[in-house]
């Protein structure tokens, strides 16, 4: 089926039909904003050269028709004509039905539990191949973690785990940080206690969004690395109690750090955080963390913290995580917004010494997509 272009009589949008989908419909508003040209667009980049206030405030739709797959639309009372790909618009196309549940998740996003194995990837390949690398990548943007192996066992290698997609983000506590057994530590990460699942510095805005751990010694008996996908936990507190994901969605939870001289970090959002059109995109749980909770209104106090406990207990559930003990030269990366990560205790005896750094998810999802398009394109 050819496709075809039907103007509404007052010219403030059209309605496209291509034989792919059900009928779809554009105002001229948008159509003009989002306008290809080279007098609307930057050729290379991309980027738009108008504003909002260069579109006429009457725009409308004088003429539209279609030939060869190309949509071709005239605007009035510029008399401009720019065309438009098919293509183009069915994958842009904003007239869809929008009753996605509260907490809906992205399209190339997968849930798991404790029955997934920690996806692997090999140094080397990762280093030297892009479709390795992009495997690589890809799996973090879906499953929110995956382990590199194989690599050196030199100080600061982390880093050039970072540089394959992106920046290091350095903070109060450095460039990199040291994972090992201190005295008289300014963090419980510096002992060998064991630590209940959590995301990092959610006291900070916006928070790290990837986390790298990499093991250079790792001797010590227990010590294990643990993974919980925290968007699993909330698929399962809404299945189970939906006011209490309400709740804890709805307010803001508070968490503070103070720990040296010079450094006092805050911030005010919920545990598990929504998009204004409802869509899960991160969890916020640190236990050590944690500051009081004052924005939740007192009858509904309990049921918070009822539904906190339970959120707690899910990410408790053995069943819930995935369990692997990093090798010297094997390095893990977490999104810090959704995978909270854990440590079992482990003994004096032997070594154990990992070192961590903190960057951000946009520089490996902006690596993943030219990867992805460089890929589209060879095929």
């Amino acid at each position: 089926m050819s496709s075809s272009v039907h103007v509404d009589a007052s010219g403030t949008f059209l309605t496209l039909v291509d034989g792919t989908s059900r009928p779809l419909r554009f105002h001229a508003v948008w159509l003009r904003d989002n306008a290809l040209d080279d007098q609307t667009r930057a050729p290379g980049n991309g980027q738009r050269l108008i504003t909002i206030g260069d579109i006429p405030a009457d725009t409308r739709i004088a003429t539209a028709s279609v030939a060869a797959e190309t949509l071709s639309v005239t605007f009035a009372p510029e008399d401009k004509t720019v065309a438009f790909p098919i293509s183009w618009l069915v994958n842009n196309a904003y007239d869809r039905d929008k009753t996605a549940p509260l907490g809906w998740l992205a399209g190339n996003v997968t849930t798991w539990d404790g029955a997934r194995t920690a996806p692997s990837f090999d140094w080397t390949a990762v280093q030297s191949s892009s479709s390795a690398k992009r495997d690589w990548l890809a799996a973090i943007a879906e499953l929110g973690f995956a382990k590199l192996t194989a690599g050196p066992t030199t100080e600061g290698a982390l880093i050039q785990v970072a540089d394959q997609f992106g920046y290091v983000r350095e903070t109060n506590y450095g460039r990199h940080f040291e994972v090992r057994t201190e005295v008289n530590p300014t963090n419980l990460a510096y002992t060998g206690l064991g630590l209940q699942a959590h995301t990092d510095n959610p006291y900070r805005d916006p928070v790290p969004s990837l986390q790298i751990l990499y093991c250079l010694e790792n001797s010590a008996e227990g010590g294990e690395s643990i993974v919980v996908d925290g968007f699993r936990v909330a698929e399962r507190l809404r299945a189970d109690n939906p006011e209490g994901f309400a709740l804890l969605s709805g307010y803001p939870a508070r968490f503070e750090y103070k720990g040296t001289d010079g450094v006092w970090l805050r911030s005010r959002r919920p545990m598990i955080e929504l998009s204004p059109d409802g869509q899960l995109i991160g969890i916020r749980f640190n236990n050590r963390s944690s500051a009081p909770f004052v924005d939740i209104p007192f009858d509904q106090m309990e049921a918070y913290y009822a539904a906190y406990r339970q959120m707690g207990s899910y990410i408790d559930d053995p069943d819930m995580g995935v369990a692997f003990k990093l090798e010297p030269g094997e390095s893990f990366i977490v999104d810090n917004t959704r995978v909270l990560h854990a440590r079992k205790g482990y003994s004096g005896a032997g070594s154990r010494w990992l070192q961590g750094c903190y960057a951000d998810k946009d520089g490996l999802l902006s690596t993943l997509a030219v990867l992805s398009e460089f890929k589209e394109a060879a095929e």
